[in-house]
């Protein structure tokens, strides 16, 4: 990164360390931009970097920036979009007196064609300089950055990283106000239909249950299928028709979870309306998180028992969101100002099981989930769930089941396998 005469920043000097490790070939930017937008660094090559910081304030990057530095989530990275389907994410030291503002890209999921560029040129921007912007990236379509999805994540979660000092992860991104375009539709060619199944049945899952320790599921199903396998000529048109498709998905599976009708068909099709007026990739990849989120959230209220108090329902709720972890009664007890014998007789009376045998039912039933939607071991799902050991973890899912967790998940795939041949009939 070539920067300007002054004193780099902690962030900045890690930064620099940190560009060596990146691919030669792969088309990676990193620009730095002062309080008062202007540009005063980046890793951009000198003569693709006019166009491209160009491209950024053609489609209202500096007003995505400055929403995003006010916003209540800044100290996550943030994806933005824009109708032809050129991203960037947002990040900035917040600790630092200077306040300076990263933003990574621009990158394309795939590469874009002129009639697509028009298209949607024609359709949002109506301004003799966006044309002439177009006229001068169709005769150079080297510059243009195309980098996956995936790829394209984990390279922003390190550059936050280095910048701020965090150890975020690829799915602390959905927890940002806006989310990466990761439902964007992409070619079927090479992926797993049989891993695609399993992942979108887990997903839907989490909404008919109510389960709100999703983000996980959610992120393993984007990396398998970023969206709808469509191909067209319209990038928003095509995000469009995978969160309509998504929406639709998740709003009868919050019927089967107990939603009624009248409210899931109601929601469904607001967010739907709202998805057909967007005009920004990046707001309808934040807008199909928000209805996920949404979804199961109203989905778990609904199976909320209503004779637990708050208290112990907060407990339960703890609980869901801390699988991953070792879970003591003493934790609960001072989440909710308990002593510890208090909330262990209370949480017995009001849901009938002891704390340990309630943790232990809800982490078996997520294993249950793993071995069905997941190809990792046996001893991996031991792991993930915070059992003592693997052997341990068996005799708990054979004390609730009835079976191994091997033997679980064999039956499992033979159920898979005849449901398959019965929609192929």
């Amino acid at each position: 990164m070539k920067i300007a005469r002054r004193e780099k920043t902690p962030g900045e000097q890690n930064l620099i360390l940190l560009e060596k490790l990146f691919p030669v070939n792969d088309k990676f930017y990193v620009w730095c931009y002062a309080p008062d937008n202007r540009c005063i660094a980046t890793s951009c090559p000198k003569k693709e970097r006019s166009l491209l910081e160009q491209a950024f304030r053609l489609f209202q990057g500096p007003e995505k920036a400055e929403a995003y530095v006010r916003g209540e989530r800044s100290d996550l990275p943030m994806i933005i979009g824009s109708p032809i389907g050129m991203q960037w994410a947002l990040t900035q030291e917040n600790d630092h007196k200077l306040n300076l503002l990263y933003v990574i890209g621009p990158i394309f999921y795939s590469m874009p064609d002129e009639k697509q560029l028009r298209r949607e040129l024609q359709n949002d921007l109506l301004n003799s300089e966006a044309w002439l912007w177009v006229d001068q990236i169709i005769g150079k379509p080297d510059i243009l950055p195309v980098m996956s999805f995936d790829v394209f994540s984990r390279y922003v979660v390190m550059v936050h990283n280095t910048l701020t000092g965090q150890r975020i992860s690829v799915t602390d991104l959905f927890t940002s106000r806006s989310v990466p375009d990761g439902i964007q539709p992409h070619p079927a060619e090479g992926r797993d239909r049989s891993k695609v199944y399993k992942a979108e049945q887990a997903m839907l899952q989490m909404v008919r249950t109510g389960d709100i320790n999703y983000q996980n599921v959610l992120s393993r199903s984007i990396s398998l299928s970023p969206g709808v396998p469509v191909k067209g000529q319209d990038p928003l048109r095509q995000t469009k028709t995978s969160i309509i498709v998504f929406t639709s998905l998740v709003c009868r599976a919050a019927m089967e979870g107990g939603l009624s009708p009248e409210v899931a068909y109601s929601l469904g099709d607001s967010y739907i309306q709202t998805v057909e007026n967007c005009r920004d990739s990046g707001e309808l990849s934040a807008l199909a998180n928000a209805m996920y989120h949404d979804f199961i959230y109203r989905v778990h209220y609904l199976h909320a028992n209503p004779n637990y108090s708050h208290a112990i329902q907060k407990c339960c709720d703890y609980i869901e969101l801390s699988l991953d972890r070792k879970i003591r009664s003493a934790d609960l007890a001072e989440l909710v100002g308990y002593t510890e014998y208090y909330l262990t007789d209370k949480f017995k009376k009001e849901t009938g099981f002891s704390v340990s045998e309630y943790i232990r039912h809800t982490k078996i039933e997520r294993a249950k989930l793993l071995l069905r939607s997941t190809s990792i071991s046996v001893q991996q799902v031991s792991e993930r769930l915070a059992f003592n050991t693997p052997n341990y973890f068996i005799q708990c899912f054979r004390e609730q089941e009835g079976i191994t967790p091997a033997v679980y998940r064999k039956k499992s795939q033979k159920q898979e396998t005849a449901l398959q041949n019965t929609v192929e009939k």
